[in-house]
């Protein structure tokens, strides 16, 4: 049994947990939900010796543990897997699971050994990982996978996983419950970090609810449901579905032409041609992997394409690049917010310029304006809902979920006449993404053109007026989302 008992921790003026006390049995899955900024994986960061609590104690089975760093934490049975992995890409799955665990000199490492024990591990549990597989060539939920076995390599009786399920495709998720259960049957204790309340209700045993630093809330998942637990976390009844009037749809704006675009492994993207109009929302669904990032990426001019074309506002804008694109009014919300949308080392008030820092009324006469730059910041944290609100602060230092809230708001100061968006609410609390969804239903419905790329297949068919299935690199169809089923979209997503 893990216990997280009067747990306090701060940063400077932020409370991050005031009294946290969370009780984890073992044995169990338990959840732990909250908006974002609520405090959830600082408290477990705690528990894994990521941070230090400036009061409070650990229990492990009802006796009080000193866990001071990570190392603490593995000694003591302790796992953790972050919500963005932690893997060198260009390494064996071997090689990084023994990272750090490996004893003697690198030269005295049997990695034919590890090899063996990681396969055994692998087998037991069903996971399907090849030891000897480099890191880059696997899909994302099989690094997940990797960062399972990581643990369990380690001895870990205790999993937390931060996000678990973030970056996985529906298909993955299922596989991964799968294996959780597995795990639990073996008497692992899991503990998950998430958003997603369907995900809680499918897979717990318990929750704990977290708001504002504080537990306010524990719950059998079987006595509860998923209103009830977005009214805890929120503190207030929230829309769980996507209300929205009909579109409105005019003029083209994008207009793509058998665009080819190449990926690591050969041509991603094969010859795709659609249009997105003013005032629409088009959606296009497909399992990761199938093209998505890199079609985005070519159309917001961070990827140039092998073949074809595309047309904003009836002009070939094929060639130009990311500033010039942006330039013409079309605004892009990365897949990935570390990689593409964020410095994360500068703080909320360089992040909030980014693409508009050299041009008026930012930038004049090569000097760039305070004032404007701060008005411009302030307005987009309160807009936003950025927590917490101190501009001085380091994108890095926000919560994940705050960070996407910090992006989408950056790039709708822009009144884009084309968005380009993927994955919106990736990471993202239910109270945030009821707040995302709104924002981009009021863009649509401003006259801007949204194209809008989501993992998540009830998002994308909740939102979307048109809807395209994209499967390796190719559009196998176009349906209607308020008259085709999940069901449907699934069997043209998956070839069936």
């Amino acid at each position: 049994m893990l216990e997280l008992r009067n747990i306090k921790k701060t940063f400077g003026d932020c409370v991050a947990n005031e009294n946290v006390s969370i009780v984890v049995h073992k044995g169990t899955i338990h959840a732990v939900v909250g908006e974002n900024g609520a405090g959830k994986s600082t408290a477990m960061k705690i528990a894994y010796g990521f941070y230090n609590a400036d009061s409070g104690e650990i229990l492990l089975d009802g006796k009080s543990v000193n866990i001071r760093n990570p190392h603490d934490a593995i000694a003591n049975g302790i796992g953790m897997v972050h919500q963005h992995f932690m893997l060198v890409d260009t390494m064996t799955v071997a090689e990084n699971i023994v990272l750090g665990a490996e004893t003697g000199s690198a030269a005295a490492l049997d990695i034919e050994k590890a090899n063996a024990d990681i396969k055994k591990l692998s087998d037991d549990l069903k996971l399907a990982i090849d030891p000897r597989a480099v890191i880059e060539d696997l899909s994302v939920g099989q690094q997940q996978r990797v960062e399972l076995l990581k643990a369990l390599y380690r001895n870990a009786d205790i999993l937390i996983l931060d996000e678990p399920t973030a970056v996985l495709s529906p298909q993955e998720v299922d596989d991964f419950f799968v294996i959780l259960r597995r795990m639990k049957e073996q008497g692992k204790t899991i503990v998950i970090i998430t958003h997603k309340l369907d995900e809680v209700l499918a897979i717990s045993d318990e929750v704990t609810v977290m708001r504002d630093g504080k537990t306010v809330g524990n719950v059998k998942t079987s006595e509860t449901n998923a209103q009830e637990l977005a009214r805890l976390i929120v503190g207030r009844d929230v829309l769980l579905r996507v209300e929205k009037p009909d579109a409105s749809p005019s003029s083209v704006v994008l207009e793509v032409k058998g665009l080819k675009v190449k990926g690591k492994h050969g041509l991603a993207v094969d010859g795709v041609s659609f249009a997105v109009r003013s005032g629409e929302i088009v959606g296009i669904a497909g399992i990761e992997g199938n093209g998505q990032t890199e079609l985005i990426e070519a159309l917001a001019g961070l990827a140039k394409p092998s073949g074809g074309s595309f047309e904003f506002e009836g002009r070939n804008v094929t060639s130009l690049s990311a500033r010039e694109l942006k330039e013409l009014g079309i605004a892009h919300i990365p897949e990935d917010r570390h990689k593409r949308g964020l410095l994360l080392n500068s703080d909320l008030v360089e992040n909030a310029i980014l693409g508009v820092h050299y041009r008026p009324p930012v930038a004049s006469g090569g000097f760039i304006s305070s004032s404007v730059i701060e008005k411009r910041t302030s307005e987009i944290i309160k807009n936003f809902d950025v927590r917490p609100g101190d501009a001085s602060q380091a994108a890095r230092s926000l919560s994940g979920g705050n960070q996407q809230k910090l992006i989408i708001g950056r790039e709708f100061e822009l009144n884009p006449k084309l968005l380009l968006v993927s994955q919106p609410t990736r990471g993202v609390d239910i109270g945030a993404i009821e707040f995302i969804h709104r924002k981009l239903i009021e863009l649509r419905d401003s006259g801007s053109a949204v194209l809008l790329v989501s993992a998540e297949l009830e998002e994308v068919t909740a939102l979307a007026d048109r809807l395209l299935v994209i499967r390796e690199g190719k559009i196998v169809g176009e349906v209607d989302p308020k008259t085709t089923s999940v069901e449907e979209i699934g069997l043209l997503m998956t070839g069936g």
